[in-house]
């Protein structure tokens, strides 16, 4: 079932991350990926969802079956793809064609030949029958009361080779009824002021109601389907995320913040917008790839700031360093904390992190020294803001924030004979006024230490419980002293409704690790609320 959605039809915001998406190197969807998804974007309010090629695999035939009865598409029409009609025969009798009219989509894509020599050497077939393969198909299943659209696949390669006859499939697409036809940049390896030129060219030769296709080979992807919107085009073909083939596609969420934020086109409904950033990251768990830090709009680095000069105008007025505000597309902006940090970085830090440093200079100062000399030692406090929080509360409260005290930690490693290798650590601490010995084996020298003060604490902070360590990642660092090195240690933990990070540095990577872990655990008790020891 499909809603109306609140837009009209003159502008269409098309994503095929299901189709062209999936075959990006390391993506393997399932149908029950796909249908959550699919979920996502109509939730984001895109106009149309290309699910895949029915008949071609039953993976995609089975989810054209399940999306049309277990999902209510509130904003967004699902579309199949399929090719034209083979050489030689007739729509009404090609098998594949069939198999897109039983997927029930109201919407069908037909990918076409649109550059002589593929007409000519992949489909081994004239020029005047691929114009035939395009008419027959396109108006069989405008016929049967589909709504479609053409993809002039390799169109700005053809272009080039032979303008006539590139124009001539567009025109004939338009002709049979095709709602829209899409200029497709299958290699990716067009610049924005050769788009832009070619589609007012061909806008202005056909009357067709055009689209565009971009591939990001040239890193061009977004400004190539941006140029095509300038010089007319009206439908844009984008993957969330630019997921995709070799390099990738038009990314769909800077397309559609663009166009939103600096065009004035209503292309989603009202406040979908905000949803963005949530929804890339949500499409990105379901594909397993990690969000990208630096993805413009939605990335966790998009409005972090780290220079203490745009610190310094950031806090005078966080437009002056920003082309948006980050609330706009539900990101936020992030102050980080490093050596090139200055007092603004750690004032409007600290306001973040809701300690207010009180205008104190003094205390400032300190800590913007404090960092600079420990990240001098290797300590880097962007990646952790969890320790930068503690070493800021150390400053602002004149001592260290304790739950515990340390007598002494130890890890064993032992090689046995048999080849195996046994882990065991033992932590001596005080806490609530009671010393305590706890010992643990585990996974490696490091899991041993985290068990064995887990074991330590628990019964007396139930709290920790909770706590999961869901990252650790070791550099070391530029040699100092010969053959020694000193070592970086990077843990995140979460305690099921957030995470942060803690960073530990020692010449040795069972200490760095250590530093990291305390750091942690004191950091996710004052998460919960506890208060510290006296």
């Amino acid at each position: 079932m499909t809603e109306t959605s609140e837009l009209d039809d003159s502008f269409h915001v098309f994503d095929t991350t299901l189709r062209d998406g999936a075959q990006r190197e390391g993506i393997n969807l399932t149908v029950a990926d796909k249908l959550a998804i699919a979920r996502h974007l109509d939730e984001f309010g895109v106009g149309f969802i290309e699910g895949g090629w029915p008949g071609a695999n039953p993976r995609d035939t089975e989810f054209f079956a399940r999306a049309q009865q277990e999902i209510d598409f509130r904003n967004a029409q699902l579309v199949a793809f399929g090719a034209t009609r083979r050489a030689g025969a007739k729509a009404s009798e090609d098998p594949q064609v069939k198999a897109l009219l039983d997927s029930g989509a109201p919407v069908i894509t037909l990918v076409a030949k649109s550059h002589d020599r593929h007409v000519e050497l992949a489909l081994r077939t004239t020029l005047d029958e691929n114009l035939e393969m395009v008419r027959d198909t396109v108006s069989f299943l405008k016929d049967q009361g589909r709504r479609v659209f053409v993809d002039c696949e390799h169109f700005f390669d053809g272009y080039r080779a032979n303008p006539e006859y590139a124009k001539s499939v567009v025109r004939t697409a338009a002709q049979a009824g095709a709602d829209v036809v899409i200029l497709c940049d299958t290699n990716g390896g067009m610049l924005p002021a050769q788009v832009q030129a070619v589609v007012s060219t061909v806008l202005a030769d056909t009357g067709a109601r055009l689209g565009i296709h971009a591939q990001d080979d040239t890193g061009c992807a977004v400004a190539n389907t941006l140029a095509a919107v300038d010089a007319g085009a009206t439908h844009v073909q984008c993957t969330a995320n630019g997921y995709g083939e070799r390099v990738g596609n038009a990314n769909l969420f800077p397309v559609v913040a663009a166009l939103e934020l600096k065009y004035g086109k209503k292309v989603l409904p009202e406040g979908k917008l905000r949803e963005m950033t949530r929804i890339s990251h949500a499409i990105a768990e379901v594909v397993n790839l990690t969000p990208s830090t630096h993805q413009p709009y939605v990335g966790v680095s998009a409005f972090a700031h780290k220079a203490g000069l745009h610190a310094s105008a950031i806090k005078v007025d966080p437009d002056l360093y920003q082309h948006i505000d980050p609330e706009q597309v539900g990101n936020t902006m992030r102050m980080l904390v490093s050596d090139m940090a200055g007092r603004a970085s750690v004032e409007l830090k600290g306001k973040e992190l809701g300690i207010d440093l009180g205008g104190d200079r003094e205390l400032v100062g300190r800590v913007v020294e404090r960092v600079k000399e420990r990240e001098l030692k290797g300590y880097t406090f962007e990646a952790a803001d969890a320790s930068f929080e503690l070493l800021l509360r150390a400053e602002v409260e004149g001592k260290p924030l304790k739950y515990f005290q340390v007598e002494s930690w130890r890890a064993i490693v032992e090689d046995r004979p048999d080849g195996t290798h046994a882990n065991e650590a033992t932590v001596k601490l005080y806490a609530k006024g009671e010393r305590i010995v706890a010992t643990a084996e585990g996974n490696g020298p490091v899991n041993a230490l985290d068990r064995a003060l887990r074991v330590a604490l628990e019964k007396i902070y139930p709290q920790l419980a909770k706590l999961d360590l869901v990252d650790y990642k070791v550099r070391i660092l530029e040699g100092v002293h010969g053959t020694q090195s000193t070592t970086r240690v990077l843990i995140a933990t979460s305690d099921g409704t957030g995470e942060w990070s803690t960073v530990g540095v020692a010449e040795n990577v069972i200490a760095a690790s250590w530093q990291a872990l305390e750091d942690a655990y004191t950091y996710g008790l004052l998460r919960a609320g506890v208060e510290p020891a006296e």
